[in-house]
């Protein structure tokens, strides 16, 4: 009996020793970014920038296999990249990309770099950005036209927006803001503007007459190009505006803070 009893517990604890030695499989190859996204500032066009670092990392615990890295978006050919990693990427290794920028236009320039592998939540995506910029300060208006509704005589529009952006190397100074006749403005500006910086106007039309009526909203600065100027229409109508409710049609507009929408055949002011 006690032989027994021995080769039983002998066996059972060989069993659990067995059992207690056994390991989990190894973690998947994940790839890590940082930083999360990189901004170059603002670029004299046609100018190349210092690279920045972007470093890889395969924060998982089995080989990273690396298939593509790739430059798309809207502007891919104003950036580009060099790099140390090759095909793969061993768990808790990193490798660099070093990425340029050179602008081939004026204005905000965006792309992203692509990067397919093996890992979890492949492909993994890099954003960049940079401004395509002058010499010197830049004034920059967006868009150069605004065209309003018809309006009654006496009462003034919804307000419609423009940017001023300084895609300048300096900051730009400004002097004046002013809209023409028929036209009111205001606006989030102060006297000065930084390099990449922006800031809103807000444009109104208040007719005093009947007909087509035609102005300009004009901003002038330190930029080589002062004035900046935007056309600016807009219709006048004589009568009343349409209520909530009214039927609306050319000569007959909603009244402000109402706009006309299409409702079958007809369109009515909402």
């Amino acid at each position: 009996m006690k032989k027994y009893l021995a080769l039983l517990f002998g066996g059972l604890y060989l069993f659990s020793g067995c059992g207690s030695g056994s390991s989990a499989p190894p973690l998947p190859p994940t790839l890590s970014l940082a930083p999360a996204n990189l901004s170059f500032g603002v670029r004299i066009v046609g100018t190349a920038s210092g690279p920045q670092v972007e470093t890889l990392t395969n924060t998982g615990g089995s080989e990273l296999a690396i298939n593509g890295v790739a430059i798309t978006g809207t502007d891919a050919t104003d950036f580009s990249q060099t790099s140390t990693c090759g095909s793969s990427l061993g768990a808790g290794a990193n490798c660099t990309l070093n990425v340029t920028f050179t602008p081939s236009a004026l204005g905000e320039r965006s792309a992203a770099i692509t990067i397919a592998n093996n890992g979890v939540g492949s492909p993994q995506v890099l954003s960049l950005n940079g401004v395509g910029g002058d010499s010197g300060p830049n004034a920059t208006l967006s868009p150069t036209s605004l065209i309003f509704g018809d309006q009654v005589i006496g009462t003034t529009s919804p307000a419609q927006s423009i940017t001023l952006s300084n895609y300048g190397t300096t900051t730009l100074s400004i002097t004046g803001i002013t809209a023409s006749t028929n036209f009111g403005q205001t606006n989030t500006c102060n006297s000065t503007l930084a390099s990449g910086a922006n800031c809103t106007i807000s444009v109104t039309f208040t007719p005093s007459q009947t007909g087509n009526l035609n102005g300009t909203l004009s901003v002038t600065d330190s930029a080589a190009d002062s004035p900046q100027v935007v056309s600016l229409s807009g219709t006048s109508v004589a009568g009343q505006c349409r209520s909530k409710g009214e039927q609306c049609y050319s000569g007959h507009p909603c009244c402000p803070g109402l706009q006309c929408v299409a409702e079958g055949d007809r369109d009515f002011c909402e």
